[in-house]
């Protein structure tokens, strides 16, 4: 296994430490804590020397990201190279059916992603859990109906800032809770907390349902939709931070 230099996945190496636990989780265990066959980073030997600081293997943690890029059998068994992950973020992309501009920049498609999966769970919320969402997030509506709360949101995160950083947050964490069995630990006010809370059941929902579409597509996006949620997470934390 080895790292193409890939210039969307090299702000790995600034980011904490503690911060990539749960995409190295995702990368290389189950919800049961059982690891993935294919996985190659615990059998290295940098990462059994210096785990859990991964600041010392950040490059083989984008290179476990780019060689689960390929959806083949034969490349799950690392029988062709990695992708870049431009490539493996719009593939990803494309079989949930997310609308994106190719040419835009990586933020903004991976936010498309997170945001395909935000609005689905809307439609499954009760209209007082989408007034405590609208409240939670400052968006500005009076009609607290799905339909209303997501033009409200494609609106407001056209301006970016803080809400991009909510919106990775609460997606990555009900992610994590679906594939590992808990959320990732973060510190977090309370409103932000509240609307984590309530998206975690409907996001859970909407993801069984794009499990059946990924099974269908091939077992890698299993671990490749949740790992490039994850780097967007990380991305839109580590711009948050600065």
């Amino acid at each position: 296994m080895s790292y193409r230099d890939d210039k969307d996945l090299e702000f790995l190496m600034e980011v904490p430490s503690s911060d990539l636990n749960a995409l190295v989780e995702v990368l290389t265990i189950n919800k049961d804590g059982i690891e993935h066959f294919t996985e190659e980073l615990t059998e290295a030997e940098v990462f059994q020397k210096y785990h859990p600081d991964h600041h010392e293997y950040w490059a083989l943690i984008a290179a476990e990201i780019q060689c689960y890029g390929g959806n083949t059998f034969a490349n799950l068994l690392r029988g062709g190279e990695g992708v870049v992950y431009n490539e493996l973020l719009r593939d990803a992309c494309d079989k949930l059916k997310v609308n994106y501009n190719k040419d835009a920049s990586i933020e903004i498609i991976e936010m498309n992603l997170m945001m395909k999966i935000l609005i689905d769970s809307l439609e499954k919320m009760s209209p007082e859990e989408l007034k405590d969402i609208a409240a939670d997030l400052k968006i500005k509506t009076t009609n607290f109906t799905a339909q209303a709360l997501t033009i409200a949101l494609q609106g407001a995160i056209k301006f970016g800032g803080f809400l991009s950083y909510q919106v990775a947050l609460i997606v990555a964490n009900a992610v994590a809770r679906a594939i590992l069995g808990h959320g990732l630990r973060v510190g977090t006010n309370a409103a932000l907390a509240r609307s984590i809370g309530i998206f975690a059941g409907p996001i859970g929902w909407v993801l069984t349902g794009l499990w059946t579409v990924v099974d269908i597509a091939g077992p890698a996006y299993r671990i490749t939709i949740p790992a490039v949620i994850q780097v967007g997470f990380l991305r839109a934390k580590l711009n948050h931070d600065k």
